[in-house]
């Protein structure tokens, strides 16, 4: 009984510390670029576009291709960054915790 009552202290911490975290992350922004930073995409951790930047160089109407495929990379860029910070975060929270592998909280 006296494991179960550990447990569930340990829990309500964890979610106590996943609850802070998420805070966290609302204001943690990262940025990914394309074509030598000529396309810049701002993204919140949790993957929101909040800014696009594109140098002016790039505003010719022969190169709408390639400008939309250099704002889908810089996308894509920041979206792994903000992943990858999400996952620090994360075993930041599940540390000590024994997590089965493969399992992602918050659930």
């Amino acid at each position: 009984m006296r494991d179960m009552l550990g447990l569930m202290k340990q829990a309500q911490a964890m979610q106590e510390k996943i609850q802070q975290m998420q805070a966290e992350i609302e204001r943690l922004e990262v940025e990914g670029q394309s074509g030598g930073g000529m396309v810049r995409v701002t993204l919140s951790a949790k993957g929101q576009l909040r800014n696009l930047a594109i140098d002016d160089q790039l505003m010719k109407a022969d190169e709408k291709q390639i400008l939309e495929d250099l704002i889908i990379t810089a996308h894509e860029d920041a979206r792994k960054k903000a992943e990858r910070l999400m996952e620090e975060k994360m075993q930041g929270v599940t540390a000590g915790l024994a997590l089965p592998p493969g399992m992602k909280l918050p659930f």
